[in-house]
């Protein structure tokens, strides 16, 4: 069983680089600082927006509009970073 949580701790862990991953690279992106006209860039950020639209699509049809501010990252990662701790703290449990 200590494996299987290990494997889950591993899976949450990418999701959550992956998530501010994303998130650096909006703000640089609206800072001007990356451009989407590149060819690597646009592909990097079509690949992260198609991998988390699903996550942030689920979340941002529960949250209330916040008039152009969008919460469904932040909400994304405090729940992986519950389940995180969740199975650390279940872990002996099992």
């Amino acid at each position: 069983m200590t494996s299987l949580i290990q494997i889950l701790l591993l899976i949450l862990d990418v999701a959550w680089f992956i998530m501010i991953a994303h998130i650096i690279m909006s703000w640089l992106i609206n800072f001007n600082v990356l451009n989407l006209g590149q060819d690597i860039v646009r592909s990097i950020w079509y690949g992260l927006n198609n991998l988390l639209e699903p996550i942030y699509g689920r979340i941002r049809r529960v949250l209330p509009p916040m008039g152009g501010l969008d919460l469904a990252p932040l909400v994304a990662l405090i729940g992986i970073y519950a389940l995180r701790i969740i199975l650390i703290n279940n872990a002996p449990a099992f």
